[in-house]
């Protein structure tokens, strides 16, 4: 029984013990399937799917950075599968939290700072000042940019986690309507199944916007 509309993300919902937040833990389950003889068909599309990651994320951020694509690409599955789990029935939706997302996206940001600062100077205060501006506005572009990287890891995270809160408010609000009439009943189910379908579609796209996202700026310490 909800107690109101908000309570379907709140972690806390046993005084004693809460297992919530062990669904992000679920993922880590899938890995003993890399050690089978021969590959399932869910190895086969992790696999592919982690190569084109790569490529593209080796296109984005270069021949200097292109180390940190298999960071990236773990960044990706771990947030895909946090996102996908969060749709099935009385699972935790751990990336709808600020606790998870700026967890992941504050650290990142701050470790790729301090390297772009202390070992490439130049390049970054370069960044402060894009080319061809006039020499009028130079101290306020040097403001904006660097507001810009400052609120950089904080959108990050409040762009994961209001996407994914979105969907489900709806659901909800669809969900506790749904005995109200027996009449619009067949509707909400079919609103369900299609806002499903959405947040399947909208669950992808977040984790991948997250991570190109991070690829880009971390392809700016050059």
């Amino acid at each position: 029984m909800m107690t109101n509309l908000f309570s379907t993300f709140d972690p806390a919902t046993s005084i004693k013990l809460s297992m919530n937040w062990s669904s992000s833990l679920l993922c880590t389950l899938l890995i003993p399937m890399s050690y089978w003889k021969m590959n399932n068909r869910i190895m086969v599309m992790y696999k592919n799917m982690k190569n084109t990651l790569h490529n593209e994320f080796k296109m984005l951020m270069g021949s200097q950075m292109k180390g940190m694509t298999m960071m990236m690409t773990s960044l990706f599955m771990m947030i895909l599968i946090n996102n996908l789990m969060g749709l099935l029935p009385y699972i935790f939706t751990s990336s709808s939290h600020l606790a998870f997302s700026l967890t992941l996206a504050l650290p990142m940001w701050v470790s790729l700072m301090m390297f772009g600062w202390l070992n490439k100077t130049n390049s970054m205060f370069a960044h402060l000042i894009p080319v061809g501006t006039p020499p009028a506005l130079m101290p306020f572009m040097v403001l904006i940019e660097t507001t810009s990287n400052i609120i950089r890891p904080g959108s990050l995270a409040v762009r994961l986690m209001a996407n994914m809160i979105a969907g489900h408010l709806l659901m909800s609000l669809l969900g506790n309507n749904l005995m109200s009439s027996n009449l619009m009943m067949p509707v909400i189910i079919m609103i369900q199944a299609s806002l499903m379908m959405f947040e399947t579609a909208v669950s992808v796209i977040q984790a991948y916007v997250f991570s190109v996202l991070s690829t880009l700026y971390s392809s700016e310490i050059k």
